[in-house]
């Protein structure tokens, strides 16, 4: 089989075939294919049966790629007999010929997470019927404890001391004992049942370790506890392991992965080979200079710098914007350049954001100079559950008759109103065929419906009461709709009910938003109105774009819109990174909580190399929060990038700093230029 294909570096991994090794393979070093030409290499050059071989990636469409990769060197006859799988797939497989040994059937059912929950709640229901908890946070530590392979008698240690925590230590063995008499598991178990029966039944694991001989992990900086313990079993015998990974692409730690496995290896595996993958054939000498800058500040890491043989390129724009939307408009007035001078097609662009609540401003500045675009790896901003249950209180307050939107909010934030008074109002309300609004208003003469439910009904009547009387007044729309989110006490009951505390952070920072958002169409409205605000959100949300799979989204010519995150494995030529400042990227939780910034620096990493010919960093000098306009203060991942990769822009002169009273315009004009030219930017 020929290797002319592959440099030096890659041909040198290709060839090692025995002994535990390690693949540093840098952004966009050519990884998948080193992968495919070894298994080739194994099975064509070495005459290791095909059987023997085993590659696991993290998505079956990776897994998907590789074996039609695999196929087209060695023939599909060959390629169907290696094993390319998901972690989670061949624990699925091992299962289902071998979880008899552990007291299941093989016909074992998987779990969806729909009913997880239902298992789960009904057995914090019998538990504690008024526990007031939200099941997903005692699912999310449950997984946790799984991903660690902690079992329910080893979970209290665990465990904070805090209500969640106690919920789910009690919850955690009743779950386990439930799955198994219903003859179920769910999507942990399948890793931390596979562990667990090659541990006890070693007879087994023996078995899996002739049958796999040769054993290759993708994407090795993101497995967790569960997945390194079973590659660690897996490999124990033969010890003919290939890793391949990136530390500085290990982005996932708040869903555990542990990136000690690949900086740790050879400690893990001693007598292990380390090859380093650093050419790059993706980006230009400029863009690699810059991320090699940044991730060199990070100080676990394993030392490596990308290089390319091609030009260094154009530098780095750098932007300096007044606020979101004008950070937003700098965006699109490059993307349209770029499609009117340099041919681009619109799919030749990324924007790529930190958190949720900045995709808001791109939609609607893409959608005003229609431009094509498809959001990945989220939900449109206003299909996200917290902010249609924050707008549903605005809808409400507009139509008094809208009584899917009354239902929606009328226990939430909860306030005492539960399922059963529900069902009484609604009862009523079409016993007597008055609207339910009307119902509540006079909720005393419901039969039933007394002591502190028919209370928490008057603190709500009394409430929407109050609001409605202020939007009609004509208050200020931002503030007033702030104070509403407060009355309700919005961003508490938000931090009560996530997976995790980072992700509730992400949705307060959703639904602050929504107030920015209120904030902006009141500036650009010579009238605006809380019913005209709605009524943008509902044709924004009505016109959207398509909700295909991701593959189908980035086929498509337009541009893309998409998180840091999933970002990941992609390139683009042209790549917009909004957002370079304290508070986003590193991101506030990440400096002021967890204190790890190393891992938002991975994440800027990661970014910045997704980009192959151009790459356009943009800050903001402030930002509304809650409508009102906060300073802001530049990434100091920006900083960290050398002067003389970076070329310049201001675009955030405010009028107010450069007016005096009974000067020329001349001399304002020489004051900017001044200003402009202060800043080392040229304008360009």
């Amino acid at each position: 089989m020929s290797l002319d294909g592959l440099n030096s570096q890659q041909r040198e991994a290709v060839l090692h075939t025995e002994g535990p090794l390690l693949l540093l393979a840098g952004a966009g070093s050519g990884k998948t294919k080193v992968v495919t030409h070894r298994i080739a290499h194994l099975v064509k050059a070495r005459g290791v049966a095909p059987e023997q071989v085993l590659a696991v990636t993290f998505t079956n469409k990776a897994a998907k790629e590789m074996q039609e990769r695999v196929a087209a060197l060695v023939g599909q006859k060959q390629a169907g007999s290696i094993t390319v799988s998901t972690f989670h797939a061949l624990c699925a497989r091992i299962l289902r010929s071998d979880i008899e040994y552990l007291g299941y059937k093989r016909n074992f059912s998987i779990y969806a997470v729909a009913d997880q929950q239902h298992l789960v709640r009904d057995l914090m229901n019998n538990i504690a019927p008024d526990h007031g908890l939200n099941v997903d946070q005692i699912l999310w530590k449950i997984s946790d404890a799984k991903n660690r392979l902690v079992p329910p008698e080893r979970f209290g240690p665990f465990m904070t001391g805090d209500v969640i925590g106690a919920m789910a230590h009690r919850v955690y063995p009743e779950y386990q004992k439930s799955l198994k008499s219903y003859n179920a598991v769910d999507f942990d178990d399948l890793l931390m049942l596979t562990v667990r029966l090659f541990d006890e039944h070693p007879e087994v694991l023996d078995r899996y370790r002739e049958r796999f001989r040769y054993i290759m992990v993708d994407e090795y900086q993101d497995t967790n506890a569960a997945q390194f313990e079973l590659v660690r079993r897996l490999a124990g015998k033969w010890r003919n392991l290939c890793v391949v990974g990136d530390d500085d692409q290990s982005i996932y730690g708040w869903r555990g992965a542990e990136p000690g496995n690949i900086l740790d290896f050879e400690r893990h595996f001693p007598g292990a080979r380390v090859i380093k993958l650093e050419q790059n054939y993706r980006s230009t000498g400029n863009i690699l200079a810059a991320a090699n800058a940044v991730i060199s500040h990070n100080s676990k890491r394993r030392e490596k710098a990308l290089w390319s043989a091609g030009d260094a390129g154009e530098p780095l724009s750098l932007v300096t914007c007044a606020d979101a939307e004008d950070e937003a408009k700098a965006v699109i007035e490059r993307i349209q350049l770029n499609r009117r001078e340099k041919r681009l097609n619109w799919r030749d662009h990324a924007i790529l954001l930190r958190t949720n609540a900045q995709t808001l401003v791109f939609e609607q500045e893409l959608r005003f100079a229609q431009i094509p675009y498809v959001l990945i790896g989220g939900q449109q901003f206003f299909d996200r559950k917290e902010v249609r249950d924050a707008v549903a209180y605005l809808r409400f307050l507009v139509n008094p008759y809208d009584e899917v939107n009354l239902l929606r909010i009328l226990n939430y934030p909860r306030r005492g109103i539960g399922r059963t008074s529900a069902d009484l109002l609604i009862r009523a309300s079409v016993a007597t065929r008055k609207p339910l609004w009307q119902v509540l208003r006079d909720a005393r003469s419901v039969e039933e419906i007394a002591g502190k439910a028919a209370e928490a009904i008057e603190g709500f009547v009394a409430l929407i009461d109050a609001y409605k009387g202020r939007y009609r007044a004509g208050s200020d729309l931002a503030a007033t709709t702030r104070s509403l989110f407060d009355a309700i006490g919005l961003a508490d009951e938000l931090r009560r009910a996530p997976e995790s505390r980072e992700q509730s952070e992400r949705r307060v920072e959703n639904v602050e938003e929504i107030v920015n958002a209120i904030a902006s169409y009141t500036e650009r409205e010579a009238q605006p109105t809380l019913t005209g605000f709605l009524e943008k959100v509902a044709l924004l949300d009505r016109d959207e774009p398509g909700r295909d799979g991701k593959e189908k989204k980035l086929a498509q010519d337009a541009v893309v819109l998409m998180s840091l995150h999933s970002s990941k494995g992609l390139e683009f030529p042209q790549v917009f990174l909004p957002g370079c400042e304290e508070g986003f990227l590193p991101h506030k939780k990440s400096v002021s909580e967890t204190c790890d910034v190393d891992e938002e620096r991975r994440l800027c990493y990661v970014g910045i190399t997704r980009a192959r010919t151009r790459l356009t960093l943009l800050h903001a000098r402030e930002r509304k929060k809650y409508g009102k306009m906060e300073p802001r203060e530049r990434s100091r991942f920006v900083d960290e990038i050398p002067a003389a990769l970076l070329r310049q822009e201001f675009r955030d002169v405010l009028v107010s700093e450069i007016y005096e009273e009974g000067a020329s315009l001349s001399s304002m004009f020489d004051k900017l230029l001044a200003r402009k030219g202060g800043g080392g930017g040229d304008g360009q």
